[in-house]
């Protein structure tokens, strides 16, 4: 099987991780690092072989091998680039929290949200961590509200995490109503700078309207298996605490390591995320 030609644009920590994810990927093929600067990223990604741009995405644009573009920037260029790319014919899976195209939790609503897209949005570090627990609560228990506090180490938070943070609370709460189907959603972030660096945590706290304890239970040990899939260091820290019409769950993020350190899961899980919507995608659409 021929596997499909895919390019990152934006070199940084998140960028050069799903670099060495895609390495490892038996869908996926890595062939263009892109950015502004003769960066840190870039020149690794010289050191293992592939092609690298400091020009922007024209390159990208030009070839039409590439089918699958990861988009590891920030909002803004994002909202710059996305037309261009999508006018070249790409499939663009966009990392940053700029939400132009449909929100994508894998093992939530991929087959929907995929379905024609070409931008695929894929919410939020702390979306993909909380948004699987806040469907599987909704879906048996109807919630009325659901808060999220994503908590991570300072160390994992590059200037693209710090400099969207507005974006970041914005696009997560949106997505526990549009996706995770919360009447309302609140979403927070904290940057935890303790020595040694925390395993990124997730508390999710739900009002809901039917709090059967039996059926929470089940719906989240269900989708956190399928969460596992694709990120195999997600786990429950605390299951299901129902308390009259309240329920409250935390889950823990340990990276891969493949190039950031575990405690890095908040980066870990959205590349996981990323690869496994545009594997998914590929196989439907170029294989």
């Amino acid at each position: 099987m021929s596997k499909v030609k895919a390019a990152i644009i934006g070199p940084g920590n998140i960028g050069t991780d799903l670099m060495y994810k895609l390495i490892k990927s038996p869908v996926l093929e890595m062939v263009c690092m892109a950015g502004i600067i003769e960066s840190e990223g870039i020149k690794r990604a010289k050191r293992l072989g592939f092609s690298t741009t400091v020009n922007g995405i024209k390159p990208i644009l030009d070839d039409s091998e590439i089918k699958i573009v990861f988009d590891a920037t920030s909002a803004s260029a994002h909202r710059e680039y996305v037309p261009l790319l999508m006018e070249a014919g790409k499939i663009v899976i966009d990392l940053t929290p700029a939400a132009t195209g449909p929100y994508v939790i894998p093992c939530v609503n991929l087959e929907i949200a995929a379905a024609g897209a070409s931008d695929l949005n894929m919410v939020t570090c702390g979306g993909q961590a909380t948004i699987p627990i806040a469907f599987a609560i909704n879906r048996v228990a109807d919630s009325e509200y659901t808060e999220i506090v994503s908590c991570i180490s300072s160390k994992s938070a590059g200037p693209g995490t710090r400099a969207n943070i507005d974006e970041f609370t914005e696009t997560t709460a949106r997505a526990l109503e549009v996706v995770a189907g919360a009447d309302k959603g609140k979403a927070i972030i904290i940057l935890n700078p303790a020595e040694p660096p925390i395993m990124m945590t997730n508390t999710i706290y739900s009002i809901v309207k039917n709090p059967d304890r039996e059926l929470i239970e089940t719906s989240v040990a269900d989708v956190v298996n399928q969460v596992r899939k694709y990120i195999p260091g997600y786990k429950l820290r605390i299951p299901p605490i129902i308390e009259g019409n309240k329920v409250t769950v935390i889950v823990e993020v340990r990276g891969a390591g493949d190039f950031l350190p575990e405690y890095a899961g908040n980066l870990d899980i959205i590349n996981s995320a990323a690869i496994a919507a545009a594997e998914s995608i590929a196989k439907d659409r170029f294989v």
